[in-house]
């Protein structure tokens, strides 16, 4: 019987790690298939607290994991299969087919961007297709990017990149936007912001080391175009990796895990920190804030 199993080891997951085993609960981490979570797909982080020199996203898990090691930690590679309630509040999880059994259970799988599904999308990844414009808006100060979406995510990243950026060309495959009434406004009021509507992008094109262009297609004619840009910020939404606790813990319309403001689930013992539960951050240092929390919630509970 474990005190702690951790599901997920990217910030949020290995932050809790550091915590739990520093509090003798010697937690148990389930790596998961995307071990280190969307900071593996990041290049240089500029802004986590205490690397003013920027630290590389591989590197910072690195560290974390390391950190967690030396501390009791252990580790197991592999996906959550299963997850269910026990009486008496034991919780059993389902790792590559085997059964482990659980006091209590931090849940910091995260969630995952959502792609194109374009090769060269694969290729250019970090090199000028990024997710966050937060985390990489700054490297294309004075530059031309690109933003695909049309909701409040999409308004949200062309008014931060239009701060920093050259130029912001929105690329939304409707006529029309559905993000809230005041994030249009916002944007249709800003004049380094201009949109392509009825648009999708076929191919992003580049020379190999960073992005160029992009080849924009008219869903309409089918009609296609070349629009040069520097970066390519996807806003198309995230998808939390939630699936496996479907039907056992409260989600939202979105898939999101329902927790208090002390990570807390609705049921005992079970928290959820970090990506999987905050879909208005997602910042690394707000995931790891969320890891830590959850710890020390989990310490208490099994005390």
């Amino acid at each position: 019987m474990e005190k702690l199993v951790i599901v997920g080891a990217g910030i949020s997951g290995l932050t809790a790690a550091i915590y739990a085993s520093r509090a003798n609960l010697k937690p148990l981490v389930i790596a998961g298939k995307e071990e280190g979570g969307q900071l593996m797909l990041t290049t240089e982080v500029e802004n986590y607290p205490g690397f003013p020199e920027g630290v590389l996203g591989p590197d910072l898990i690195a560290k974390c994991r390391e950190q967690a090691k030396k501390f009791g930690t252990r580790f197991k590679d592999g996906n959550l299969e299963a997850f269910a309630a026990k009486p008496n509040n034991i919780y059993e999880l389902t790792v590559e087919g085997e059964k482990i059994e659980t006091e209590s259970v931090i849940i910091a799988t995260g969630a995952s961007a959502r792609t194109l599904g374009l090769e060269s999308e694969k290729k250019y990844w970090a090199k000028g297709v990024h997710t966050c414009a937060t985390c990489d808006g700054y490297f294309y100060s004075g530059k031309d990017v690109v933003v695909v979406g049309g909701g409040d995510s999409a308004c949200e990243e062309s008014l931060f990149l239009s701060k920093v950026a050259n130029s912001v060309t929105i690329i939304h495959r409707k006529d029309a936007f559905k993000a809230s009434k005041i994030m249009q406004e916002r944007v249709f009021s800003n004049s380094k912001i201009k949109a392509v509507w009825n648009s999708a992008v076929e191919e992003i094109l580049g020379d190999g080391k960073k992005v160029t262009a992009v080849r924009i297609k008219d869903v309409n004619s089918g009609k296609t175009t070349e629009l040069k840009t520097d970066a390519v910020f996807l806003a198309i939404g995230h998808v939390p990796n939630t699936a496996v606790f479907k039907g056992i813990l409260d989600l939202d319309e979105n898939g999101y895990i329902i927790a208090d403001g002390r990570m807390r689930t609705k049921l005992p013992g079970v928290f959820a920190a970090g990506d999987v539960h905050d879909k208005i951050y997602r910042q690394a240092v707000t995931a790891a804030g969320m890891g830590c929390q959850a710890a020390l919630e989990a310490e208490r509970y099994i005390q």
